[in-house]
């Protein structure tokens, strides 16, 4: 068994608590589904958040509204670099996962231009 990285990015609409909750459950949602994640699968995961948004720490959405309450999660913000998309949230969820898995990405609303 190996280790592997699902990636995943959102734009928010503002810098709110409600809408970074809508956000990242609107974005883990879909990486759950499309990956088959497994809490007990999950080795840990990494938030970021762009430094305009600050409201509000994505791990709480997921250990509160998806009972991830045993992955070790940590929530940073992301390297400031000039004209880069605001209002950004991106994840990475490591996972315990068979030699074939295939991770698959999720990229929505503004981020999806991330990779266009």
């Amino acid at each position: 068994m190996l280790s592997k990285g699902i990636r995943g990015a959102i734009t928010v609409e503002e810098n709110t608590e409600s809408s970074i909750k809508d956000a990242t459950l609107e974005l883990l949602t879909q990486l759950v589904e499309l990956n088959k994640i497994e809490e007990n699968k999950i080795s840990h995961v990494f938030f970021t958040l762009t430094e305009d948004l600050n409201a509000a720490f994505p791990a709480k959405f997921a250990r509160l509204d998806f009972g991830w309450k045993k992955a070790a999660m940590m929530c940073h913000h992301e390297l400031n670099v000039p004209n880069s998309l605001p209002k950004c949230l991106r994840v990475l969820i490591v996972v315990n996962c068979e030699d074939d898995f295939e991770p698959q990405f999720v990229y929505l609303k503004g981020a999806a231009k991330l990779r266009g």
